[in-house]
């Protein structure tokens, strides 16, 4: 019996109806079943399956949120009774919920009405009906089958039972708060229904749904009375019709609470590649769906109207630096005042302004209930913003003017740059060719490599190295024009923040400046610097500028047609008078250093001189594989040496001791337990303040304690680590690969094989033959599944990347007769292009073969082997889309996984090229 029909409230309790209307407001009415009129009344069009939030006069209480899901261990949510997929006895597409992450098939979305489960609610009706109740959250209760933690109740952790196939509830727990429960009488009592609920540890930054009103559409105005003037009449309809024409379906009427900070998340979905989307779905799990905003859904000024009232506003722009500048523009037309501050989940690249606050170069695998707790955390500053106005130069003969030029910039504002010259025609030389032929430019290795060949292009032309001769600077009424036609410069960038170019500091150190002030992102200064072609290339390994000057305002006046960029926003300027003035300062959120929990040192105990930490490497294979396990990853972590630090040190000082234990061996406080060398891109992992490992940012490195992510190990990740196995021993595959913490909720558990290839013994003198003959031998020996022969026949001779007839490899013929230990004997020994080399018939890797087949243990050796799992076959499928089509939605969802993580480690290593 499915457990949602057979949980019953306990029959001792006094009085029936006070527990219905107890269920009632928990959010359990499908523990009872029991139709629901309202809804049963919806029309089709109503019943639309819906992946945004509906603002509109039409929004249904607790309506879910709808995103598509390749797979999922988990069962249907409307049981097997009402399932249809269970009734049809086939495989359907499945669908999640952002809000509160049930899990249906599509079909069965319309049978969530029969046994009356909503999500949790995002608003609250207007009406006399309600004004009686008190304004209090109710929990969200939704049964879990699998679920992380410990009863809040008894103090128990939750059973993960039977893997895979587990159909008992584990678990009752709140959608909100985040509370869970065991799901029995003795753990989940009538208080945990009846109780408000707290909202969780975030409750800070949450908009209750109490906050938000639907109000109903002002009535026509009613006849007047004759005794009446007719006057009367229309100057009250006239305000009447004024008042509808401003209705808004939703109002928001916060509730005083000075230490709430209510958070307003706007998603650029299209920054970092797949990152905004997955983003939007977690955010509207941690928070109120109505406070989570797809920035391609109409952009931010509704939103912002809307909660202008709300006190201690903040803003999260998830995005580039662009996304950022557009929310900032729009605050400016609305004057809010005061202005909330804005924080920045960076996506994509580049993101300097990103840096200057402390967020980082890019949104990497963070927790982001870690993330709000820094949004909630931060300091506020300032960040200057300066006006761009341009007016044509009166001076130049109209009959040179440039046809292909423009006369106005693209933007009138900006926050961290305008630059001209050399790095401004490069850029627009990009956008001009990916606007002719954008099928050209979907590939961002193709883009930098588009960008490397217009700069050296341009280089060899020198179309920039008359710049000093076609510009005139003046700041603060100091003209610059001399300083410049000395310098020569092929670039010119008035800088408003310390980081430019993804993260290169073209001021240079503060210790450096000498004749000039520190930068400041808001001292109200702006900072002028001038390039040569040298100064550029020296940038990206450490250099700077020539510093021209700091000033408040400037005055450039140009002579012929020039390239700008506006905050990466390129443009072809007509000769003209451009003047640059502070326009005002936004406030802008700071990530901050904290240190409120420490797992090695309390507030309580001093801290101590010196801390001796061991630290520990980890490849990124092992880290892909194993990060959601603490605990595996430990073990499969090889020590690289010890370091001898302060109490107090950041990870920057770490940084340092652990470069100079690359160099000195035989140092008196250093040991070195490892001799290999950690490659260029390391990174420190945070072990501790998460359920997972993850990466921090190397921007972020001096806001972290060492203190704060470790506790007697420190540990490290090394991106291009290569794990190489020798021949006859088995790779570094765990006996039991568990990703039950995966961010989709999906278990996984591989067993590898009972037995393992045994060590390769002397070549037999007795094995000869021709190599053609042993190479046929070899496949035939793949066909039958005889690892013996085929091991001797190897060892004698027999090439493991002969293919027969058909273009298939031995690899491709050991997936097909399921042999677990030949796969492995092949992956160890052959050259790694066999695992993407293709059959002809269909263009099928082994991958997809096994995908195909069902076969969980190999689709596991050849992924951790490094596989691909974008390559796709003739069909356009990738091994992904191959197990979907075999039924295997367990075996779809771990191959997405890896194949999410696997993008990522790619776009690592293209951010770098």
């Amino acid at each position: 019996m499915w457990r949602h029909q057979s949980w019953d409230v306990p029959q001792s309790l006094p009085e029936a109806t006070d527990t219905r209307k107890a269920i009632a407001k928990s959010g359990l009415q499908h523990m009872v079943t029991q139709p629901n009129p309202t809804l049963a009344l919806r029309s089709e069009s109503e019943r639309q399956i819906r992946s945004t939030v509906d603002w509109s006069e039409t929004a249904i209480y607790g309506e879910h949120i709808w995103f598509e899901t390749s797979g999922s261990g988990d069962f249907c949510y409307v049981g097997e009774q009402n399932c249809v997929a269970k009734m049809l006895q086939k495989p359907l597409t499945r669908r999640k919920c952002a809000a509160c992450k049930i899990v249906v098939h599509t079909p069965c979305i319309e049978q969530l009405e029969k046994i009356n489960f909503r999500c949790k609610p995002s608003f609250r009706e207007s009406g006399s009906r309600n004004v009686r109740e008190p304004i209090v959250v109710r929990h969200h209760w939704v049964h879990r089958r699998r679920q992380e933690g410990k009863c809040r109740q008894c103090g128990k952790g939750f059973q993960q039972k039977f893997a895979f196939h587990s159909k008992e509830i584990v678990a009752i727990s709140c959608s909100w708060c985040k509370q869970a429960y065991h799901s029995k009488v003795s753990c989940f009592m009538l208080q945990c229904i009846e109780e408000p609920c707290s909202l969780g540890a975030h409750a800070a930054v949450v908009v209750p749904p109490t906050w938000i009103l639907r109000v109903r559409r002002p009535q026509n105005p009613l006849k007047s009375s004759k005794k009446k003037k007719r006057t009367s009449f229309k100057r009250k309809s006239s305000k009447k019709g004024a008042e509808e024409g401003r209705w808004k379906p939703f109002v928001i009427k916060p509730t005083p609470a000075p230490l709430m900070k209510p958070l307003l998340v706007f998603v650029n979905p299209k920054s970092g590649g797949n990152q905004g989307a997955k983003i939007i779905q977690s955010f509207m799990w941690y928070l109120n769906p109505r406070q989570v905003f797809d920035l391609s859904q109409g952009g931010p000024k509704e939103a912002l109207e809307m909660y202008r009232k709300v006190h201690n506003l903040r803003i999260l722009a998830c995005g580039g630096d662009g996304t950022v500048g557009w929310i900032l523009s729009i605050l400016d037309q609305l004057r809010l005042n005061p202005p909330p501050p804005v924080a920045i989940l960076p996506l994509g690249t580049g993101n300097d302004l990103a840096r200057t606050l402390n967020w980082g170069g890019g949104y990497t695998d963070e927790p982001l209930s870690k993330i709000l707790s820094h949004v909630e955390e931060g300091n506020i500053v300032q960040l200057d913003r300066w006006n761009l106005q341009v007016e044509p130069n009166s001076e130049v003969n109209p009959e040179e003017k440039d046809e292909t030029a423009t006369d106005k910039l693209p933007l009138d504002v900006f926050n961290n740059y305008f630059s001209l010259g050399f790095d401004a025609r490069v850029t627009l030389e990009f956008h001009e060719s990916r606007e002719a032929n954008p099928e050209k430019f979907n590939s961002r290795f193709r883009n930098k490599m588009f960008y490397a060949g217009t700069a050296f292009s341009d280089f060899l032309t020198g179309s920039s190295k008359d710049l000093a001769k076609h510009v005139k600077v003046v700041c603060d009424g100091t003209d610059l024009t001399p300083k410049i036609q000395d310098l020569k410069p092929q670039c010119l960038v008035f800088l408003n923040i310390p980081r430019y170019c993804a993260g290169t500091m073209p001021w240079g150190n503060p210790g450096e400046h000498h004749d000039f002030e520190p930068q400041r992102h808001d001292d109200g200064c702006i900072e002028v610097i001038g390039f040569t072609m040298t100064s550029l290339a020296a940038l990206q390994v450490g250099g700077h500028g020539e510093r021209l000057h700091q000033c408040r305002e400037v005055m450039l006046t140009t002579s012929k047609a020039i390239p700008m960029q506006v905050d990466g926003e390129p443009c072809k300027l007509a000769a003209s008078c451009i003047h640059i003035s502070l326009r005002n300062q936004a406030n802008m959120v700071q990530k901050t250093k904290r240190r409120n929990s420490m797992p090695l040192l309390n507030d309580q105990q001093p801290v101590p001189e010196q801390l001796r930490i061991r630290v520990n490497r980890i490849s990124m294979h092992d880290y892909e594989a194993l990060h959601y396990d603490k605990e595996k990853l430990k073990e499969a972590s090889v020590p690289l040496g010890i370091i001898v630090v302060p109490g107090d040190s950041d990870l920057e000082v770490c940084r340092t001791h652990i470069e100079r234990l690359q160099k000195e061996e035989d140092g008196a406080k250093l040991k070195t337990l490892s001799s290999q060398k950690l490659s260029p891109k390391w990174c420190f992992l945070d072990s501790t303040t998460a359920d997972r490992f993850y990466r921090i940012d190397r921007a972020q490195e001096h806001l972290n304690y060492v203190t704060e992510i470790s506790q007697d190990e420190l540990f490290v990740l090394d991106p291009e680590l290569v794990i190489t196995h020798t021949v006859g021993t088995s790779p570094a595959i765990p006996d039991l690969v568990d990703l039950s913490s995966t961010p989709t909720g999906h278990h996984f558990a591989f067993p590898s094989s009972s037995s393992s290839p045994p060590s390769s013994p002397a070549l037999s003198s007795e094995a000869g033959g021709c190599p053609c003959h042993e190479d046929n031998a070899l496949i035939a020996a793949a066909k039958s599944n005889d690892f013996q022969k085929f091991r001797e026949l190897h060892q004698a001779g027999g090439d493991l990347m002969m293919r027969d007839s058909s273009g298939q490899t031995v690899l491709h013929h050991a997936v097909k007769s399921g042999s677990k230990e030949i796969v492995k004997y092949v992956i160890e020994n052959a050259p790694a292009e066999i695992l993407d080399a293709t059959e002809d018939e269909n263009g099928e890797t082994s991958l997809h073969q096994a995908a195909a087949l069902r076969q969980r243990t190999i689709c596991h050796y050849i992924v951790e082997a490094g596989a691909s799992l974008m390559k796709t076959d003739l069909q356009g499928d990738t091994p992904k889309h191959r197990a979907e089509k075999a039924n295997d939605p367990d075996l779809a969802a771990y191959l997405e996984h890896r194949q999410h993580y696997q993008m990522i480690q790619r776009e690592d290593q293209e951010t770098a090229v």
